[in-house]
């Protein structure tokens, strides 16, 4: 807690942060198991000596990995915003690193400022995994037709209402969400999906991966889409992709 009269003193943080989510229950905090909230808050409270809760952007689930998630705190601790990061990597496990540290202003809450998302969904396509690759990709060896994954990604862009991406029982007001750009493309042995979005529902990147390998394994048309969105119903699109290939790679706050 800050000192009496330290109120003056409080500022707020910006934290970006990179982790190697497989040995996580994603980032936030759950009753049973280790999360990435968890972690952070625990090393800032010994850090600076006051309880310390951060305020996360986006809440990755259990195996999904992070370039840059954005996190927030308050603190009376005279460490200058930008050194923030040098003290708490020392206390860090080797799977998360704070990237960017910096002070923003005492209003500033990430999840309530417009924004813009990326996620990229990794697949290694070959005749054998890579086991380098293992941990941050899926593996098929099926052959994938890319060209009709990425048309079908087009009828994806714009504003929808995505409840068929959407896992059944998620809490949310409204399933409406709108996708900016969604390209798939491969590289050397691998297909990449990356989707960016103002927003997303809970493991709809991953149910969009699973429905565009649907397509490239030719088991559903590209023109099929516009069909699966206006179902608003989660049977009517593929299978949710494993966690392991899912990683927030851009945040961007207009």
């Amino acid at each position: 807690m800050c000192e009496a009269n330290a109120e003056k003193t409080k500022k707020r943080i910006m934290l970006k942060v990179s982790y190697d989510g497989t040995n996580y229950c994603g980032w936030q905090i759950q009753p049973n198991g280790i999360t990435v909230e968890g972690v952070l808050n625990q090393k800032l409270s010994e850090l600076l000596k006051e309880e310390v809760s951060v305020i996360g952007a986006s809440r990755t689930d259990s195996g999904v990995h992070a370039l840059c998630n954005v996190a927030v705190f308050d603190t009376c601790s005279p460490i200058p915003g930008e050194k923030m990061s040098y003290a708490l990597n020392q206390r860090l496990p080797e799977d998360i690193r704070i990237v960017e540290s910096k002070e923003v202003s005492a209003d500033f809450h990430p999840r309530h400022c417009s924004s813009r998302k990326t996620y990229e969904y990794h697949i290694v396509n070959a005749p054998f995994p890579n086991p380098m690759k293992r941990l941050y990709c899926h593996f098929t060896y099926l052959p994938c037709d890319v060209e009709a994954m990425q048309r079908a990604a087009q009828h994806l862009i714009g504003e929808h209402d995505f409840k068929s991406f959407c896992t059944v029982g998620a809490q949310v007001e409204t399933t409406v969400r709108t996708i900016t750009d969604l390209q798939v493309f491969r590289a050397e042995d691998e297909i990449i999906i990356r989707v960016t979005g103002t927003g997303f529902l809970y493991n709809m990147v991953r149910i969009i991966a699973g429905t565009l390998l649907e397509v490239g394994y030719g088991r559903r048309e590209a023109g099929d889409m516009p069909s699966v969105i206006e179902a608003k119903d989660r049977q009517a699109a593929g299978p949710t992709a494993p966690a392991c290939g899912l990683r927030l790679v851009k945040y961007e706050f207009d």
